[in-house]
This record gives C-alpha cells, sequence and structure tokens, in this order.
C-alpha cells in the first residue's frame, strides 16, 4: 500500500489506541470466564456461547477482512465489471454453509467437536483420513496466516507515513494479538471482532461517498468514464475469462465455507437458531462490502487511470490521499477508516492462528501425541505451536511472495480438497474411508502440482477445481463400488436439516 500522506503521527495514534483497546477486551474476556484458559471449549469455542451479534460479527471478520478493502479494489481496477465475481463468489460461500451449517451444528454440540477434523475422525473412524485433512487444513490456514501478516505490515507502514517501519509494524502487533489472544481465547476473538467489523462497515461507505465526490459525483457517467479509459473492462469478458469466473466460484465457495476457524464458529454459536439467524444476515453482506469495493476500484480507473499492475495494487491508498484532501472530516474519518483497516486483519489473523493452534492441541497432540494428557497441557501446547508458526510465517513474511490476490488464491488449491469428506460424508451414509482418503489425496497432487510447476489454470479452470473433480469422481465411484468397510459401520446417522427461519 502506498503511503499516505494525511497520516504520520495521527495514524501511529489511532493505531496506538486500536491496541489498547484489543488488550483490554482480551483482558476482559479472560477476566469473564476464569476457566477459559483451562478448557478446550471454553478457549477455542467460547464456550459454545456465542450471541448473535458476537457470532454475526465473527463470522463477518471471518468471510471479510481488512483485505477484502485492500486487495479487491485493486482487482477491480485491473478487470473492470469482470469483477463482478466478488460479489457472487462471496455469496455462493453462505449458500455452501447453508447446506451443511444447521446439521453440522447439531452434531457438534451433541458430541462436543472442538474442529472440523473431529467430525472427520467420528465421522469415517480411519487414521489416514483424519490426518491427510489436518495436514490439508493446516496448510491452507497457513497460507491465510501468513497473507494477513504481509498486509498488517504495509497497511502500518502506510498509515504511519512509515513512521513505523513494515517489520515493525508486523512484530509489534503479531505480539498484541498473541497477548490478548492468550489472554481470552475466542470469547476476545469475537469481540474484537464486532469493534472492527461496526468501524469497517462504517468506513467503506463514507469512503465510497469521498471516491464518488472525487469523480464529480456524476454515478450514471463512471461506466461511460471507464470505457473512454479503456473499453475492455466494461466489456463482455471471453470464454476463457467466464470459465475461470465459474472456476473462481467454486473454488472459493468449496474452500472458504469449510475454513476450519468458520466451521469452528458453527461449533461455538449459542443455539441453532442464532446460527440460523446470523446466516440470515451474512447473506445482505456481499453487495454490501465487496460490492461497494468493486464500486471503489471502478471509481479509480476513472480518477487515477493508468496505474500498471505494481500501482494499481496501491490503488486503495492513493484515493484515501485524495480523499482526505476534501476536508477536515473526511481527513479524520479516512485515519479511523486505516486504523480499522489493520484491526480487521488482526482480527482475521487472529482467527487463523486460533484455529490453527486448535487443531495441533486437540487433533495432533490430544489424538495422537498424548490423548491422556489435561486438556490445560493441551491447550498450552497449541499456544506454543501458534507462536513457533507465526515466527516461521514471519521469516516468509519479510519478503512476501506475489500480490496478494495471490496469496489468497493459494490457500483454496489444497484446502477445497477436503470438501467432499466433510460435506458429503453428513448426508451419504455409505460413503466409505478408503475411496475418501484416496480422492482426497489425488486432488491434492493435482491441485499441488499444477500450483508449484507454474500451471495454475487450464483454459481458465484452476487446479484446485481440477483436482476437486477428480477427488469427488474417486470419493463416490469408489464408495459405490467398493463395500464399507468395518471402520465405517459404526458411523452415526446425522439428524434431519431444519428450514431456514423466513425472514420478512
Amino acid at each position: 500500500m502506498t503511503e499516505l500522506k494525511f497520516a504520520g503521527l495521527d495514524g501511529v495514534i489511532i493505531l496506538v489506541a486500536y491496541a489498547v483497546i484489543m488488550l483490554a477486551i482480551g483482558w476482559f474476556a479472560g477476566r469473564s470466564d476464569k476457566t477459559v484458559n483451562h478448557s478446550l471449549s471454553n478457549y477455542y469455542l467460547a464456550g459454545r456461547n456465542l450471541g448473535i451479534v458476537a457470532l454475526f460479527f465473527t463470522l463477518y471478520a471471518t468471510q471479510y477482512s481488512g483485505n477484502t478493502i485492500v486487495g479487491y479494489a485493486p482487482s477491480a481496477y485491473r478487470t473492470g465489471l469482470t469483477w463482478l465475481q466478488s460479489i457472487s463468489f462471496m455469496t455462493i460461500i453462505i449458500g455452501i454453509y447453508l447446506l451443511f451449517a444447521p446439521r453440522m451444528y447439531v452434531l457438534g454440540k451433541k458430541y462436543n467437536f472442538i474442529t472440523p477434523s473431529d467430525w472427520l475422525s467420528h465421522r469415517f473412524k480411519s487414521k489416514r483420513v483424519t490426518i491427510l485433512a489436518i495436514f490439508l487444513m493446516l496448510w491452507g490456514l497457513g497460507n491465510y496466516l501468513l497473507e494477513q501478516l504481509v498486509a498488517i505490515g504495509h497497511a502500518v507502514t502506510s498509515l504511519t507515513g512509515g513512521t513505523i517501519p513494515y517489520q515493525v509494524a508486523v512484530v509489534g502487533f503479531i505480539l498484541v494479538m498473541l497477548a490478548y489472544e492468550w489472554m481470552g481465547g475466542m470469547r476476545a476473538v469475537a469481540f474484537t471482532d464486532v469493534m472492527q467489523g461496526v468501524v469497517l462497515m462504517v468506513g467503506v461507505v463514507i469512503f465510497l461517498i469521498g471516491a464518488i465526490y472525487l469523480a464529480g459525483g456524476k454515478i450514471g457517467t463512471i461506466t461511460e468514464s471507464i470505457a473512454n479509459v479503456d473499453p475492455g473492462l466494461v466489456g463482455v469478458p471471453d470464454l476463457t475469462t467466464s470459465i475461470n469466473w465459474f472456476s473462481m466460484l467454486l473454488l472459493v465457495g468449496f474452500g472458504a465455507a469449510i475454513y476450519p476457524h468458520a466451521v469452528q464458529r458453527i461449533f461455538a454459536s449459542k443455539s441453532e437458531r442464532t446460527l440460523k439467524r446470523s446466516f440470515a444476515r451474512m447473506a445482505w453482506m456481499p453487495p454490501i462490502t465487496t460490492g461497494l469495493v468493486l464500486f471503489i476500484g471502478l471509481i479509480g480507473i476513472v480518477v487515477i487511470p493508468g496505474l500498471d499492475t505494481a500501482g494499481s495494487e496501491q490503488l486503495v491508498g492513493l484515493l484515501a490521499n485524495e480523499i482526505a484532501g476534501i476536508n477536515g472530516f473526511f481527513y479524520w474519518v479516512m485515519i479511523i477508516f486505516f486504523g480499522a483497516i489493520v484491526a480487521a486483519i488482526i482480527s482475521t489473523a487472529d482467527s487463523v492462528l486460533l484455529s490453527f493452534s486448535s487443531i495441533v492441541s486437540n487433533d495432533l497432540y490430544g489424538k495422537y501425541i498424548n490423548p491422556t494428557a489435561p486438556e490445560k497441557k493441551k491447550l498450552m501446547v497449541g499456544k506454543i505451536a501458534g507462536v513457533v508458526v507465526i515466527s516461521l510465517l514471519l521469516w516468509i513474511a519479510w519478503n512476501p511472495p506475489g500480490t496478494l490476490y495471490e496469496i489468497f488464491v493459494l490457500k483454496f488449491e489444497l484446502l477445497v480438497q477436503v470438501f467432499p469428506a466433510f460435506v458429503l460424508g453428513i448426508y451419504w451414509k455409505k460413503m466409505s474411508s478408503k475411496p475418501v482418503f484416496w480422492g482426497m489425496l489425488l486432488g491434492a497432487v493435482v491441485a499441488g502440482l499444477m500450483t508449484w510447476t507454474g500451471h495454475k489454470t487450464v483454459m481458465g479452470i484452476h487446479g484446485g477445481v481440477i483436482g476437486l473433480a477428480l477427488n469427488f469422481l474417486v470419493a463416490v465411484v469408489g464408495s459405490i463400488l467398493v463395500p464399507s468397510a468395518e471402520e465405517d459401520d459404526e458411523e452415526v446417522a446425522a439428524p434431519a436439516l431444519t428450514r431456514m427461519p423466513t425472514q420478512n
């Protein structure tokens, strides 16, 4: 992100204020529940007691972050109206949630699931299925966390006008995040999500108003102005682009819906009714969030034309500089808004780190290394593992790979391979562990090889989607042709889905 010329010392003050608030929330969350550091359920799932406000905003923070602003607007700038796909793939995530979330909540409550792999262990009773799924989930979480670390450094440096260097910014706010997360666990994470979610929503709206003012205030002529700059940005996309759009829908829709930290929020809901009401409200968020960001990116084409790929990555900062110069109101709103972007990125990072730690402590250590360990010891193992992985990713973030969007895509290629086992396993009683394992493994190998050899797409289709198709084929056909193993005969029948409440 480009340096914000209006920031500097004022930005430092705002960031310090956000850091103090987050630490205070962590302290309060830990103090309000003194058992939080003694129970896996209390620490990782907030005691399964998140109400509708906290659950909605923590789900919102899971699906969106500061990177939605910083990363998606430049994508809209480069691709034009084609980036409408950002609204559709955020919408499809909600649809996929509704396929399994109500039923998964019932199962999670009945069997006290802590992590997604608890469900897979319960369903397939196969060590190799569980371990492979754990590896793929940790891969996705690791990539997602790396994305947030890179963004934190750029956002803080930009907001403070370079007063706080990139490396100092990353380390400083990671220490803040570790502190409040250690004190309050999921409860602290959810409460910080409420704070940053409200400020981010309001800030996006005001940012858009400022951008429209810069464009002359005539919304109806934006498309015409873009066409004058580059007609291709408002034209009908070609066949390859359209196929890539559909591929992205599948990759993100299936992948993001089974984010481990998203699934754990299903387990953390206070009730099934609370969960359903939260998802009903989440359905409105794609046009409100990614839709407004799309419009900001399109306005950027008119206000600051001619940026190359590297330059377009700085679009939000460049527009903010212009908006802050309108008057004193916009000046302070931009500072507070960019502080909220930093807080939002941190709130996403803390959710990912918490989920990563839970998988290490509950699944790897708790299931396979020391099953008899007390929960307090398992929690400590998870916390230490979080510090270790953060240290490793910080080393990588010193020289971040690719644009934020490229990092974003990378995490889905392998994570999405868990989808058939996780969701089909809920509905299909005869799904067998052996085909599930081989489908997941082959899908991951295909997706990984395509990504690592630089062949990320074939005719616009992502390697992760090609791997997923192979995964589905092997898992489904194999389960039909091969009789279920004895280990699958003990599976529990899932309760029936209830209907979503009608919204008036």
